[in-house]
């Protein structure tokens, strides 16, 4: 970037226009260099900025004063340039204060003049006022709006719940007149074959034809919405009897697919993960093994099939770290130990004891206690374990007599799960007489379930370790190898599942928010936001009742951007917001959940970023009431007065915000609501025909937030493709009558159209005037609060300066499902009626949060540049126009002409 003055301390190239001559200014010499050697006084100055690029100015006259022939915008530049001139702390020529203050009062008076011309602002204030009598201000029950967007929430997901429900009742009825045929021969559409051609030109084995098709609803990844398909993890036989019968079995479940996505259009992906492995997902598709070729799933891994395969347990795992488990088996009892962590969730409670000569807990912190399994105590574990070294001889009972006691303390004191309770020994063998650590601690009632792994291939002591798991209800299982730990922990899974399954607990699940990279390798849908249903399918036949078969879990995935939209943005107003967090208060979504970032040109998921807490991001809540209610599932409202960052941190504004909270019925989930006091608390309606406003709103200049939902265009296919602004037009024109519409968010854009209508023509003819154009302005636009936007460009794309601005990849100064543009809000919080300059800064741009909400494509690698080359000069002047109505006041609209463009040739050093 060019600076100001170089090291020759040449001044400001502007300052040459104005002083041609070393006698115009007796401390510049004739080459234009500060006369440095004779300086002896101090240089003042008056300036309208230094470092922070924000100007306000009110309703200033012009005195006329400074150097004679500059523009109306030549002022400004040179203010702007000598503001930040670096001079010794005495310069030879003294400027008068007075002198400079004039200079500052002229430019305020131009920029006001300059602005209110092209802004149009005083027009657009003259037009709210001649409607104030037919408008409406209504102030907004944010205890009622809360409740109301919980209610439409509930149903939602209820819809969803049904749909699983109806699969989880297909499985058990197709398994249980299905005959088991140990010779079945059946070929499938395996999700990694389909489509593949061998040498020959002929299909593959289990890779026949299988249709698929971009598809909108699924962020256009091709797809197959007539079939599911299968996948099978590796390291389980393709064509093992257990997998033929079972996916033979569950053919049963494509009519209840496609049923479900008839009656629920707003579904997404529905699927069926069998305890034997394999995997039916519907919409059928093309499975894509990972970079490395390799194909890592195993749907008995994820977190929706082992919550709702197994109810809430509290696990102690007990480790043997003697000197015989030195190399290899120590690295298998490591893995097998990370293996039955991946298998917990939030829900869950656990802690880990190593043995030799003495008994230590891994993280002596959580010494004698049990910890959430949440996501960062469980990376937190795993890391203590890869340091554990072997040495010393195994004593076995008194890590099983700690681990009872840590058990039986969380019983007592209510600090656990409270549900089921286990503990996992890993070791090479056992020797000592256990039969009365387990008299005193776990006999008879055997509340505490053992399971054991014996870790390497000798089997001396097989007997010794299956009499424990045997003994206390457990199960015993032999690991000889790394290959062996996946299958052999998955089965501690189905013995803590059966009593659900003889007693037929058909209980819904609810997972914490997540992205599946896994499952999906597009980037529009591997960092989408979503929580999943799911519920347990058993076996109903007679001759396994008794033994309590578990045959898998059924579930479908619910988009979190989805369900954010019945809490409409318009609503809200500028500041407000609405939330959701589960009971255990962890962030299912919030503005301020950033869950991304950025690796190369690729974005992908930050470490932990789903077990972000309520507390971390609501702050200012420091006792922690706001969490606690919503964690209890209580409805109630509380006030905070709350800094909020605007213009990604780079400025602050005080708000006094309004909290509101219920519990989400059915769920695990509550909302929260914010609205800010002011103009927060108030919304007003205005009311115009069809007729009236449909003309207006069919003009070129104008444009709808594209991510709200003014029309659901999502549930006929046809409609698929229409952006929001062609749907209201044909849904109002009577074209399409079947759209499924918000009739309160359009009958506010129709009164916003036709109110707004005259500033099409008014800056149409300040283009087209025989005065022509001030230079450097090249934008005027505005924004209402239904999401409607005029704009208009005073210069071609060629010769603007600030391209990318309120274009598609210029997030932050449109209207988005997160937040209104950054002019808007920050105009709403300026004296209506004057203008606040700001700059943009590209380098707090914070680009990831562009395309957090925005997975409809994937980003393109010049959308996530964080510099704009090509706006560095741009400034955007802001203010807003409102209407009063009695004692009551609301914004009607953000007004900004944008692009004060300054000279080339004196570049501001912070991207203006």
């Amino acid at each position: 970037m060019v600076p100001w003055w170089d090291t020759s301390h040449r001044c400001c190239p502007l300052l040459v226009d104005h002083f041609p001559t070393a006698a115009a200014c007796s401390w510049w010499d004739t080459s234009h260099r500060c006369s440095l050697l004779r300086a002896e006084r101090s240089f003042q100055c008056t300036t309208l900025s230094d470092r922070a690029p924000t100007v306000t100015a009110g309703r200033m006259q012009s005195h006329g004063d400074g150097p004679a022939g500059w523009t109306r915008v030549g002022p400004a530049l040179w203010i702007i340039c000598a503001s930040c001139l670096c001079f010794t702390a005495n310069a030879q020529f003294r400027i008068p204060p007075e002198t400079v203050q004039q200079w500052a009062n002229s430019l305020g008076g131009d920029l006001y003049s300059i602005m209110t011309k092209y802004s149009g602002s005083l027009l657009l204030q003259k037009k709210f006022k001649d409607v104030e009598p037919i408008i409406k201000i209504k102030e907004v029950n944010g205890s009622d709006l809360v409740r109301t967007f919980a209610e439409e929430m509930e149903r939602m997901l209820g819809r969803k719940m049904k749909s699983v429900k109806r699969l989880a009742q297909a499985t058990e009825d197709a398994d249980f007149y299905h005959t088991y045929n140990e010779t079945l021969e059946f070929d499938y559409y395996n999700s990694v074959m389909v489509n593949t051609m061998d040498e020959d030109g002929e299909y593959a084995e289990l890779g026949s034809e299988f249709v698929l098709e971009e598809n909108e609803h699924f962020n256009k990844l091709p797809v197959n919405t007539s079939l599911s398909d299968i996948q099978v993890p590796t390291n389980v036989y393709n064509k093992d009897p257990e997998i033929l019968n079972g996916v033979y079995m569950s053919e049963a479940l494509n009519t209840v697919f496609i049923s479900n996505f008839k009656k629920d259009a707003t579904l997404t992906w529905q699927y069926f993960g069998s305890s034997t492995g394999f995997f039916r997902l519907f919409p059928g598709i093309k499975w894509t093994p990972d970079a490395n070729g390799v194909i890592t799933f195993d749907c008995r891994n994820r977190n929706w099939y082992i919550q709702a395969a197994t109810s809430p347990k509290d696990i102690v795992i007990v480790v043997d770290i003697s000197g015989s488990m030195k190399g290899l088996r120590l690295t298998i009892a490591k893995h097998t130990i990370n293996t039955i962590l991946d298998t917990l969730g939030e829900n869950d409670f656990v802690n880990i004891i190593a043995y030799s000569d003495y008994v230590h807990y891994v993280e002596p912190c959580f010494e004698g206690a049990l910890v959430q399994a949440d996501l960062d105590n469980r990376e937190h574990f795993k890391v203590l374990v890869d340091e554990l070294h072997a040495k010393g001889q195994g004593k076995v009972n008194k890590a099983i007599k700690e681990s009872f006691r840590i058990l039986n303390e969380a019983t007592s004191t209510g600090k656990g799960s409270l549900c089921n309770q286990a503990i996992m020994l890993i070791t090479d063998g056992a020797f000592e007489n256990f039969e009365k650590v387990f008299e005193d601690y776990n006999w008879p009632e055997r509340r505490v379930r053992v399971f054991t792994y014996l870790i390497g291939r000798e089997v001396t002591f097989a007997d010794t370790v299956k009499w424990i798991a045997c003994n206390n209800k457990g199960y015993y299982t032999h690991i000889s190898t790394l290959a062996d730990v996946q299958e052999n922990v998955m089965e501690y899974l189905h013995v803590l599942s059966r009593p659900m399954v003889i007693n037929h607990d058909h209980d819904i699940i609810w997972t914490e928010a997540y992205m599946d990279s896994v499952l999906f390798n597009t980037q529009a849908q591997s960092l989408l936001l979503m929580t999943t249903v799911a519920m347990p399918v058993f076996s109903k036949k007679n001759e396994t009742r008794s033994r309590g078969i578990l045959l898998g879990v059924v579930g479908s995935d619910v988009p979190l951007r989805e369900l954010m939209k019945l809490a409409p943005r318009y609503k809200l107003g500028v500041h407000g917001y609405a939330f959701l967090n589960t009971n255990n208060g962890y962030i299912l979504s919030h503005p301020d959940l950033r869950p991304l970032y950025k690796e190369g040109k690729k974005l992908k998921p930050k470490p932990n970023y789903n077990s972000v807490d309520l507390s971390e991001v609501e702050w200012e809540d420091t006792d922690e009431t706001l969490r606690t209610a919503m964690v209890k599932g209580e409805t109630g409202t509380m006030s905070l007065d709350v800094r909020a960052s605007v213009d990604k941190g780079r400025r602050v504004i005080f708000l006094k915000n309004d909290y509101f909270y219920t519990t989400i019925n059915e769920t695990p989930f509550s909302l929260g609501m914010v609205l800010t006091r002011g103009h927060g608390e108030y919304i007003f309606m205005g009311n115009v025909s069809v007729e009236e406003g449909l003309d207006d709103l069919k003009q070129p200049d104008v444009t709808l937030a594209d991510e709200w939902t003014y029309c659901e265009t999502d549930i006929d296919p046809q409609h698929r493709k229409f952006t929001q602004l062609r749907a209201v037009i044909r849904y109002l024109s009577g074209l399409e009558p079947e759209l499924e519409c918000d009739e309160e968010l359009l009958q506010e854009v129709l009164f916003d159209a036709v109110v707004t209508a005259p500033m099409e023509a008014y800056w149409t003819a300040l283009l087209l005037g025989e005065d022509g154009m001030e230079d450097g302005v090249e934008t005027a636009f505005l924004g209402t609060r239904a999401g409607l936007m005029r704009i208009t460009r005073y210069t071609g794309v060629e010769k603007r300066v600030a391209k990318k601005f309120l274009t598609a990849a210029d997030k932050d100064n449109v209207f988005t499902m997160d937040h209104f543009p950054l002019w808007y809000r920050r105009a709403a919080e300026h004296p209506p009626g004057s203008f606040l300059y700001y700059i943009p800064n590209p380098e707090s741009r914070d680009v990831f949060r562009d395309y957090e909400y925005d997975y409809s494509a994937s980003p393109r690698p010049e959308d996530l540049e964080q510099e704009y080359e090509d706006d560095r000069r741009a400034v955007v002047a802001t203010t807003a126009v409102t209407v009063t109505v009695g004692d009551k006041m609301a914004i009607a609209a953000g007004r900004t002409p944008e692009g004060l463009s300054l000279s080339p040739r004196c570049p501001a050093r912070d991207r203006v």
